[in-house]
């Protein structure tokens, strides 16, 4: 995730409800400007399809336990860290369930909060408010959450071939990239801002950057790390202001110079 170019203002979180239709999960301030700081989600009753994507009528997330987690990830044990960013620590994880055809297991990406990251309270919830809901094939999965005893953490489908930032820049035991599998990745990172830019919400993404596109096993672009996007304008409005945020050396000079972005900025 980027970094804000303000002073953090980061509430401390309550949080209310269950993720279900009609239903809502709210992160507010203790103090006395609670009210100006909370941040609800609203699930809709209807999909909305784009495209190749669609915004779902409800999330279809896990609320995991902590518990789960730390089976999951052998205890956060150092051998399961994948990678470290502003959010906190990512882990590669393995969930056990069970079907009517047996025993599944399903390969995931747990990452959990640091509570003294740059990251926040209200970024994890505004990843769950995006891709809780939000449905394209260049877009990262998330499954679930966990928010107990103080854990903050998201559950997302694990991209095996790492981030587009690490074959670019050959960290760790990463392959040089043809030019025909770059080319697949800049399209469909492509299709993933359109669909983002295009769809009802107008999301203006603020974190776009080789470190989150993820890479599936066939090297599938998927956009990942919400937490410093929001919706943009709604008619007649034509731009939105914002404290800037982003990542220094990505963040477009119109929108560090004005603080309005616009759905062109990430590109």
């Amino acid at each position: 995730m980027g970094v804000c170019y303000g002073t953090p203002d980061f509430p401390t979180p309550s949080f209310t409800g269950r993720l279900k239709s009609g239903m809502k999960l709210t992160i507010s301030s203790s103090s006395s400007s609670a009210a100006s700081n909370s941040h609800d989600l609203v699930v809709a009753h209807d999909n909305l399809a784009y495209g190749d994507g669609q915004i779902l009528a409800e999330h279809n997330l896990t609320d995991f336990s902590f518990a789960e987690l730390k089976e999951a990830t052998k205890n956060f044990r150092a051998d399961s860290l994948v990678g470290e960013g502003g959010f906190g620590s990512v882990y590669k994880g393995m969930l056990h369930g069970r079907e009517q055809s047996g025993r599944i297991k399903t390969i995931i990406a747990v990452k959990r909060l640091n509570p003294e990251g740059l990251q926040g309270q209200r970024e994890w919830v505004t990843e769950i408010e995006f891709l809780g809901r939000l449905s394209h094939r260049n877009l990262a999965k998330l499954l679930g959450f966990c928010r107990e005893d103080g854990n903050l953490a998201l559950v997302y489908e694990f991209m095996p071939k790492g981030s587009l930032n690490n074959h670019l820049f050959r960290k760790g035991p990463t392959a040089t990239l043809p030019w025909d599998v770059r080319l697949k990745i800049a399209i469909g990172a492509a299709k993933g801002l359109a669909f983002l830019h295009n769809s009802e919400w107008k999301i203006i993404y603020r974190d776009f950057k080789t470190s989150n596109i993820l890479l599936d096993q066939s090297y599938t672009a998927k956009l990942t790390d919400f937490g410093l996007a929001r919706s943009g304008p709604q008619e007649p409005e034509t731009h939105v202001s914002t404290r800037i945020m982003g990542t220094y050396g990505y963040v477009a000079p119109e929108y560090v110079a004005t603080g309005n972005p616009t759905k062109r900025f990430p590109l």
